[in-house]
């Protein structure tokens, strides 16, 4: 699903290059849930943000599904990132004067579904996260975790191949951090590929797989559940 190879990022800081990444390689494969952790300024951020076709690499290949990213014109990254990207943000990222149906609804304004084909797959989403009886609730009438369910249901609306959660937990208390991570868990067992940056070495426990960056490099690889012959990761 995900080949990485080599991967460079460098940002010019007055007369200083900074290396964000720098030569990292992995993969990832379909249904595989990863954490990538580090602390600030490891490059995990940087990386994820290449990952969700929001940034280009200075150098290296990024291929999604098989296809080249830094091949592709604008037009075709905003389709992916529409159609094949689901996210989810520390922060939400909801909008507040709509209620929880119609922000799950919102990816979908950008396809050729039809408003009641929409609202009955927006329905389907909050169901699955359990929130189906508070659809009709703005943001503001909702917990920090509903919230979270909410922009989780709207990640999932367009059925991508790829969810990417970064730090999802960030703004939860330690309960509802737990029963958010367990809806992750739920969604990788029913099939959803996930990938997750925290910085909370408790949250990355969830995954199979944690990849441990500093400085711009993967510094260790950890495996915390079995799945069977898993890719290798370097640093190229």
């Amino acid at each position: 699903m995900i080949q990485i190879e080599q991967l460079k990022k460098s940002y010019q800081a007055g007369s200083v290059e900074v290396k964000a990444l720098d030569d990292v390689s992995f993969e990832i494969q379909n249904n595989e849930f990863i954490a990538i952790m580090g602390p600030s300024g490891s490059g995990k951020s940087t990386l994820m943000n290449i990952l969700g076709c929001l940034d280009q690499p200075s150098s290296g290949s990024y291929r999604l599904n098989g296809n080249e990213v830094a091949q592709m014109q604008d037009d075709e990254l905003a389709k992916i990132r529409n159609r094949d990207i689901g996210f989810v943000f520390q922060t939400f990222h909801l909008q507040p004067r709509l209620n929880a149906m119609k922000n799950v609804m919102l990816p979908l304004r950008y396809s050729e579904v039809d408003k009641a084909t929409a609202e009955q797959m927006a329905e389907e989403m909050l169901a699955r996260v359990g929130l189906s009886q508070r659809k009709l609730h703005r943001p503001s009438e909702l917990s920090g975790g509903q919230r979270q369910r909410v922009a989780i249901a709207r990640a999932l609306v367009n059925k991508p191949s790829i969810i990417f959660a970064d730090e999802p937990t960030g703004n939860l208390d330690s309960k509802t951090s737990v029963e958010i991570m367990e809806l992750f868990t739920a969604l990788h067992e029913a099939g959803q590929t996930i990938v997750l940056v925290t910085h909370e070495a408790d949250i990355a426990q969830y995954a199979q797989k944690v990849i441990h960056m500093k400085d711009g490099k993967i510094e260790r690889v950890e495996y915390v559940k079995d799945n069977g012959d898993m890719p290798a990761v370097s640093n190229g």
